[in-house]
């Protein structure tokens, strides 16, 4: 294994969107949204949980390389389900930030189960996906258009 060597690539924009889908109980959802969840402010919890985790990516995923991020942005959105997480970062750097954005998303979904556990054990962590890059050699892809 090794890591792969981005020295010689041109330092470009890049931006990754990825989301994470947490399913659970209706009634969960409305104390999250209430802000009535004994551990507090969920929705805050998450977007700081993302943002560290986008940071930290390098420090979870072997061989990732660590990269300045010039922005990350967490929004947790309502839905029929449960709540959908959406994670956007932002870099001008010699390689991607799709590895962040998920992890991002990830810990970000975490941190909402971790905080309602007690109320909701059956909470499901599903649809972790990129849905959007941009930037370097292989250019834009988009899950809608798959390009």
């Amino acid at each position: 294994m090794k890591m792969v060597d981005v020295g010689g690539k041109e330092k470009t924009e890049r931006v990754a969107v990825a989301t994470a889908h947490l399913r659970m109980l209706p009634e969960t959802l409305e104390l999250i949204l209430q802000g009535k969840v004994e551990k507090g402010d969920v929705l805050a919890a998450a977007r700081l949980a993302g943002v560290m985790a986008a940071k930290r990516t390098p420090d979870v995923i072997p061989l990732c390389h660590p990269i300045a991020l010039s922005g990350v942005e967490v929004i947790p959105t309502p839905g029929p389900e449960g709540l959908e997480i959406r994670v956007t970062v932002r870099t001008v750097d010699r390689t991607g930030v799709e590895m962040e954005a998920l992890t991002a998303a990830c810990a970000a979904a975490l941190t909402v189960y971790d905080m309602c556990k007690s109320m909701d054990r059956g909470m499901v962590l599903e649809r972790v996906q990129l849905d959007h890059k941009a930037g370097g050699r292989s250019g834009t892809w988009d899950r809608e258009s798959g390009r």
